[in-house]
């Protein structure tokens, strides 16, 4: 059985994007289902179930802490396919930032260029990438001073050789905003809608993310 879950970052995010994502995924495999259970709590899906996920941590979470489970990215689907609408962003450069949970998950890092290359968008590496990426600075909450964060977020930003940096974690858009870049949402591109920081206080944004998995436990 295949299910689809958004995340939380996503449905705070873009709540609407939810269902465009839903009636896309139903053309390619008609009988998903949408799981909206944070990957925090026990997804209660049957043993071999797979889920298709957006966000890097859920993936991580999805494959690693449930037995029975398995991921795929939503991006790798997409790269499997030839019928979503890709747009032409006529050669955009920019650079990329590889989310910490999927570090070791080439396949993941291959999909998303490939993705990019398919928009007509040229990546800049930064040095460290794909498996050798470095983390954006969320991670560090609540570990460090939120100054201390901030500056990580800095160190990362300014490692990246383009202003504009192509993130596929919504955290990340944060960190990357707060360093001073201009962060682009993969899925932001994929849908052609502008990418919008939002909530930038570490905290803040952390105490909205908690709220929102204590609600959706089961």
């Amino acid at each position: 059985m295949l299910h689809f879950n958004p995340g939380c970052a996503l449905c705070l995010y873009k709540p609407e994007t939810v269902h465009t994502l839903v009636t896309f995924l139903k053309t390619q495999f008609p009988d998903i289902a949408l799981h909206n259970i944070c990957c925090h709590y026990d997804p209660k899906v049957p043993a071999g179930a797979r889920i298709v996920n957006i966000c890097a941590g859920c993936d991580r979470r999805f494959r690693t802490l449930y037995e029975g489970v398995s991921t795929v990215s939503l991006w790798e689907i997409l790269h499997e396919t030839d019928s979503f609408p890709f747009p032409d962003y006529g050669g955009l450069t920019l650079s990329i930032q590889d989310p910490c949970p999927v570090r070791e998950r080439p396949e993941v890092h291959r999909a998303v260029r490939s993705l990019l290359n398919r928009m007509n968008i040229q990546v800049v590496e930064p040095e460290h990438s794909g498996t050798r990426s470095v983390c954006c600075g969320d991670s560090f909450y609540p570990h460090l001073p939120a100054e201390n964060i901030r500056e990580k977020m800095r160190q990362r930003a300014n490692a990246m050789p383009c202003d504009a940096v192509c993130v596929y974690c919504i955290s990340c858009i944060k960190s990357m905003h707060t360093g001073g870049k201009r962060p682009r949402y993969l899925l932001d591109l994929l849908l052609g809608e502008p990418t919008e920081p939002q909530v930038t206080d570490t905290a803040e944004w952390h105490r909205t993310l908690e709220e929102y998995r204590a609600s959706h436990t089961q």
